[in-house]
C-alpha cells in the first residue's frame, strides 16, 4: 500500500480543521490545491492522519526490535517519538541508550545465570505475615470499594442527566463537516453551513413533521455530485448571522463572497469585495449594515438594502479573524496581528487601538449593554476593555491552553434578565469551560468534562443553563448557577457548534460528521 501526496495533503487538511486551526487550513487547502481533489473524502475517519502515523511508529517500533533483538516491553517503558521514528541517527542512539540501561539494571534471577538456581524462589510467592497479608486484602478491598461507588455513582449520574435518543433529531443532508449553525430570532428556522459549498435552512415550526430544508448554494452553478468533491474547500461557508427580525440570513465563504438570502433560502444580494476567504460576518442590530472580516486584513461595511460596501478599513497587517458591533455604526475588529481596532463608519482612522495580547486574537464581543469588551486569544488569556483605558481592565489567565471562543449571557432591557448580573463564558483547548464574573474579574465555575478542545458555547435565553460542544463528540448542559452538569448528550461527531432557540427549549450542535442534531429540551 502506498499514499499519494494528495492524499497527504487532505489528511492533513482534516487534521487542521478537527484541530480547530481553521484558517491555516483555509489557506494550506488552496496552497497544496488539495481542494482541487477528486477524491471521496466523505467517508474520511475523525484522526485519521493521527492514527496512520500512530500505526507507522507502531511498524517501525518493530522494524527495530527485530533488528536489535530488543524486548518488547523495553518499548513499552520507553516509548518512540515520531522523529525517532523517521531518523536513523536518533534511531542508533536509542539503540545504544537501551543497552547501556539494560547493563546498568540489577540481574532478575529470571533473566541472568541465576535463572535456574532462583526459579523455585521465583514462582513462590513472597513470605508475608499474618498482619501484612490482612492489612493488603484490606486495602485491596478497600480500594474496590471505593472504585465501585465511584463508578455506581458515575452510572448514576448519566442514567439521570442522559438526554433520551427519541429527544434528538438528526438533519442529515450535508456532504461534508458542519461548521457553523444558528437559530432565526423569531421561528423555529434554523440554518447551518457546512464544507460542501451550501448552507441550509432547516424547518422545525413544526415538531411533529419531519424537518424540511432548502440548500443556498455557494458555487456559480448548482454542480453535480462529482463537482462538489473537487471544489471541496473552494466554497466553505465559513460564517452565517441572521437579522434581528428573522427575515434575511447573510452568509459568508470562502470563496470570498458574502450572500443575504431570505428566510425561505431566496439569494437577495452577493456582496463582493473581499480578495480571500471571508471568516466572520454580522449584521448591526436594526438591520442597515452587514460587517465582515477576511483574510485580505480587511474589515467592510456594507449598506444591506443596497447591497454594496460603504466602508472598507485595512488597519490591520494580519489577517481579520472576528468582529462585533458596539451600536449600530461602531465595531470592534480582532486579527493574528495580535490587536484589536474599534472604528466607526464614516471614521477614517480607528477610534481606539488595544495591545495587549502576545499571540492571535481568536474572537471579540461586546457586552449586552456595549460597554466592556471581551478577548480571547491563543496567548491563554481573556481580556477586558474599556474605551476609558488604553490598558485592560482585567486580563483573567486561568486557562492552560488557547482559549477559542467566549459568549457574554443575555441580560439588561430587552432580555429575559434585566436585572442580572453579567456573566462571561469561556471555552478553550484545554478541555475546560470557565464562567466568570467580569465585575470582580473572578472565575466563578469551572466546568471539567470534556476530554477534547472545547469549540463552542452558548447560554440559554434566561442565562440559567450554558451549552458546551467538543471534538470529544458531547454536548453538555450546565447550570450557570452551581456549575453543576444538568444533562448530557453524546452524538456521532465532534461538535464545531452549538445554539439555543429563541425560546430555549430547543438546542443544536452541528458536527464533523456532516449532521445536526437538535436536542429537545423541555422538561419531561
Amino acid at each position: 500500500m502506498s499514499m499519494t501526496s494528495e492524499e497527504v495533503n487532505l489528511l492533513i487538511y482534516q487534521y487542521l480543521i478537527e484541530s480547530g486551526f481553521t484558517h491555516t487550513a483555509f489557506n494550506f487547502v488552496h496552497e497544496s490545491r488539495a481542494s482541487q481533489t477528486s477524491i471521496n473524502t466523505q467517508y474520511m475517519s475523525p484522526g485519521a492522519l493521527i492514527k496512520i502515523i500512530q500505526k507507522g511508529i507502531q511498524f517501525v517500533e518493530c522494524e527495530i526490535a527485530v533488528a536489535t533483538n530488543t524486548n518488547a516491553a523495553t518499548f513499552e517503558e520507553d516509548q518512540l517519538s515520531l522523529i525517532e521514528a523517521v531518523s536513523p541517527v536518533l534511531v542508533a542512539n536509542r539503540q545504544k541508550r537501551l543497552q547501556e540501561q539494560s547493563q546498568s539494571r540489577p540481574q532478575h534471577p529470571n533473566n541472568s545465570s541465576e535463572r535456574s538456581e532462583g526459579r523455585r524462589g521465583s514462582e513462590e510467592p513472597p513470605h508475608r505475615t499474618p498482619k501484612e497479608g490482612r492489612t493488603m486484602v484490606m486495602g485491596e478491598e478497600a480500594g474496590q470499594s471505593a472504585a465501585t461507588v465511584a463508578a455506581t455513582e458515575k452510572s448514576k449520574e448519566e442514567m439521570e442527566t442522559t438526554i433520551s435518543p427519541t429527544r434528538a433529531k438528526f438533519l442529515r443532508g450535508h456532504e461534508s463537516e458542519v461548521f457553523i449553525c444558528a437559530w432565526n430570532p423569531k421561528m423555529d428556522l434554523l440554518a447551518s453551513g457546512s464544507g460542501d459549498s451550501t448552507a441550509r435552512i432547516w424547518d422545525l415550526v413544526n415538531p411533529n413533521d419531519p424537518a424540511k430544508s432548502v440548500t443556498l448554494w455557494h458555487a456559480e452553478r448548482k454542480p453535480n455530485a462529482q463537482q462538489i468533491e473537487t471544489q471541496k474547500g473552494v466554497h466553505d461557508v465559513t460564517s452565517l448571522d441572521w437579522n434581528k427580525e428573522g427575515q434575511c440570513l447573510c452568509t459568508g465563504s470562502y470563496d470570498g463572497f458574502a450572500r443575504i438570502w431570505t428566510n425561505n433560502g431566496e439569494l437577495k444580494s452577493t456582496l463582493g469585495a473581499h480578495k480571500g476567504p471571508i471568516f466572520a460576518l454580522k449584521w448591526n442590530k436594526t438591520g442597515s449594515h452587514i460587517l465582515s472580516a477576511g483574510v485580505d486584513k480587511t474589515t467592510i461595511i456594507w449598506n444591506a438594502a443596497e447591497g454594496k460596501k460603504e466602508q472598507q478599513f485595512a488597519f490591520h497587517n494580519a489577517p481579520a479573524l472576528d468582529v462585533d458591533w458596539k451600536d449600530d455604526k461602531t465595531f470592534a475588529s480582532c486579527s493574528t496581528d495580535q490587536c484589536i481596532y474599534v472604528c466607526r463608519l464614516n471614521n477614517d482612522k480607528p477610534l481606539k487601538a488595544f495591545r495587549g495580547h502576545v499571540n492571535e486574537v481568536n474572537a471579540i464581543k461586546w457586552d449586552p449593554q456595549g460597554r466592556l469588551l471581551a478577548s480571547c486569544s491563543d496567548d491563554q488569556t481573556l481580556k477586558l476593555w474599556s474605551m476609558d483605558s488604553a490598558n485592560a481592565i482585567h486580563d483573567l489567565q486561568a486557562h492552560r491552553k488557547e482559549i477559542y471562543t467566549i459568549k457574554w449571557s443575555p441580560s439588561g432591557p430587552g432580555t429575559e434578565n434585566p436585572n442580572c448580573n453579567v456573566m462571561l463564558a469561556s471555552a478553550s483547548f484545554d478541555t475546560t469551560i470557565r464562567i466568570w464574573d467580569v465585575e470582580q474579574g473572578i472565575c466563578i465555575h469551572t466546568l471539567s468534562r470534556h476530554s477534547d478542545p472545547v469549540y463552542s458555547v452558548a447560554f440559554s435565553p434566561d442565562a440559567r443553563l450554558l451549552a458546551s460542544g467538543s471534538f470529544d463528540k458531547h454536548i453538555y448542559v450546565w447550570s450557570t448557577q452551581t456549575g453543576a452538569l444538568v444533562q448530557q448528550y453524546t452524538s456521532t461527531g465532534g461538535i464545531f457548534e452549538v445554539c439555543w432557540n429563541h425560546r430555549g427549549d430547543k438546542l443544536a450542535a452541528s458536527g464533523s460528521d456532516g449532521s445536526v442534531v437538535v436536542l429537545d429540551m423541555r422538561k419531561m
